[in-house]
């Protein structure tokens, strides 16, 4: 089984290099307040958003507002039960079929597919988002910082630039983080059992207290293990940025014995996600016959529902409209409701080229499900196939009022106003959708292109002046902190 080059150069950026210092849990000293003083949650932001940049752009991006949607609400469910050290997440998913999930600085967290439909049950796959949770609200990444020297944050941004920049050469890359690395990465081997219990107690804390049953943590864990044995040479990647030991496995265990027993049901939501991720695997036909065998012999341990479903996309992706139609109209009668179900049906009435009729499905799901973000962009985009741009503009205000930094929306407003001929309003759009990605000069770009656009008027124009002024003041700024380090 072999990493993803981008995934690979990810793991040793975070892996290799976090040497977790001992902390509070279980007799261990806590760095608190000393760790944020050497290293900023706001510097640890601007790493892993340098790092997120080029995640976007790479083949395994999986840009997927469903996917995208569903582990943000877990994960979200998760992380709100942390009271310590609260700040903004974001999941994500990588199309790879090997099984493994990393934490970033400034809490972005990434789930590979495989890992996805490994998990045996959601509350295995919020076990491990728990664990990655719990590396970034221990803010193991300044405790490093702390223990190295604030200058190890250039080192580190430079290596990740080199390994990412190589990643279509996985050799090249292990060759570049390992160059000159071997003392630091021996060194942290010497930590990691601490760091990784660590990760295990709290987020061991999270997943009960979001209502998955704790079990899920040793089950998932204990089966990587297995497969770990079976495969020495190809272990799961996962184990290899969290090593695995008998220990861990005992003292996970020590702290679930004698805990109530809980049943939790996996949420319809979570089967439908890893049906459609089986739907894209192979070819179009191969998902078809792996449905359809599935539902004949009744050897599946999700709904009906989401089989169904599952065929509905594996059809859906070879083109066969008629046969999606039929198993999304036995997924109406079996009474089931999600929003992925609308999304599935107004993408089949867009194949009908009836775009009107997937902006009525998605209206009545907006209002059914109005905070489901896939929801609201696949509105945006069947109102402008139905040329439909004025509602399309009024929804995309509507949206933002509510979720102001939703990156995506921002650039379907700047479509939106481009189909209307509104030039100003298109770039200054599109620049609020690179500010929030932190890529400054190029939302510095759009605002200077909306200055010249010359169909603003005087207010719009005043305010694209203003954030214009607004946006060089943090160029500079930020140029000169990293001057300073």
């Amino acid at each position: 089984m072999k990493l993803h080059p981008l995934a690979s150069a990810l793991f040793l950026v975070f892996g290799l290099f976090l040497a977790p210092l001992p902390s509070m849990a279980d007799g261990l000293p806590d760095l608190g307040e000393a760790a944020q003083a050497e290293f900023s949650p706001a510097t640890e932001r601007r790493i892993g958003e340098s790092v997120m940049h080029e995640i976007r752009r790479d083949p395994a991006w999986l840009g997927d507002a469903e996917i995208h949607s569903y582990l943000n609400r877990l994960g979200t469910r998760l992380s709100a039960q942390s009271q310590e050290n609260r700040q903004d997440f974001e999941f994500f998913a990588l199309r790879d079929p090997t099984l493994n999930a990393f934490a970033l600085p400034g809490g972005y967290i990434g789930v590979h597919s495989g890992l996805i439909l490994a998990a045996a049950s959601e509350s295995e796959l919020a076990s491990v988002l728990a664990h990655e949770i719990s590396h970034v609200t221990q803010r193991h990444l300044a405790r490093l910082m702390n223990k190295s020297g604030q200058g190890q944050v250039t080192s580190l941004l430079a290596l990740a630039v080199a390994i990412l920049a190589a990643r279509s050469s996985p050799d090249l890359a292990v060759g570049a983080a390992m160059a000159g690395q071997g003392a630091a990465i021996q060194n942290q081997l010497n930590y990691s059992r601490d760091f990784e219990r660590e990760a295990d107690r709290i987020g061991l804390g999270l997943l009960e207290h979001s209502g998955y049953d704790i079990r899920g943590m040793s089950s998932f864990f204990e089966r990587l293990q297995k497969f770990g044995r079976l495969y020495e040479n190809n272990a799961p990647g996962y184990l290899r940025t969290h090593p695995l030991t008998t220990e861990r496995l005992a003292d996970l265990g020590n702290r679930i014995q004698g805990r109530p027993y809980k049943q939790v049901a996996d949420s319809l939501d979570f089967q439908l996600v890893r049906a459609k991720l089986r739907a894209q695997e192979g070819t179009a036909r191969d998902a078809v016959l792996d449905f359809e065998t599935r539902l004949k012999d009744r050897s599946f341990a999700s709904s009906e529902v989401a089989m169904r479903y599952g065929l509905s996309q594996a059809h859906l992706r070879g083109d066969n409209i008629a046969a999606a139609d039929r198993e999304l109209e036995k997924i109406r009668r079996l009474k089931a409701v999600s929003p992925m179900i609308e999304t599935l049906a107004a993408q089949l009435r867009l194949k009908h080229k009836d775009a009107t009729g997937a902006a009525a499905i998605l209206r009545t799901a907006q209002r059914q499900f109005p905070q489901e973000r896939a929801i609201a962009y696949a509105l945006v985009e069947s109102l402008l196939e139905a040329g439909l741009a004025q509602e399309a503009i009024k929804v995309t205000e509507e949206e933002l009022l509510a979720y102001g930094s939703d990156a995506r929306m921002h650039e379907l407003q700047a479509k939106t106003y481009a189909k209307l001929g509104k030039r100003l309003q298109q770039h200054r759009a599109q620049a609020e959708a690179y500010a929030l990605r932190a890529q400054l000069s190029a939302a510095l770009e759009q605002l200077e292109l909306a200055q010249k656009a010359g169909d603003g008027n005087f207010y719009e124009q005043s305010q694209v002046d203003a954030r214009v002024r607004e946006l060089k003041r943090q160029i500079a700024e930020e140029a000169r902190q990293a001057r300073q380090k």
